[in-house]
């Protein structure tokens, strides 16, 4: 959030918050992050600016089917338009995250 704050994302940072709590598309703010089939699971939410960040999520079912978007890593600039190795890396390392719902 300090980065969002700094930056003067946090009302985008909402609005994307609130565009997939209504089950809203939008792949402009929010989409899957469909690289290979390793990071099914894996999303981002865009912060198309200047900065051009990146937050990149993993969503999950709760045992009572609620979607659940854990917010894993941060990259502060996305230099370009196709994700290069770096992206894929991190993007790649989310997906191994492994939570438990409670």
């Amino acid at each position: 959030m300090a980065f969002l704050k700094e930056k003067n994302l946090t009302k985008k940072f909402y609005l994307i918050c609130e565009t997939i709590l209504q089950g809203l598309k939008n792949t402009d703010l929010y989409d899957k992050e469909d690289i290979n089939g390793k990071c099914k699971q894996v999303t981002a939410m865009k912060f198309k600016s200047k900065q051009n960040a990146r937050l990149y999520c993993k969503e999950m079912k709760s045992n009572d089917k609620v979607l659940v978007v854990i917010v894993s890593e941060l990259l502060e600039k996305k230099k370009n338009q196709k994700n290069q190795q770096k992206e894929i890396s991190l993007i790649e390392k989310v997906a191994t995250y492994e939570y438990e719902l409670y």
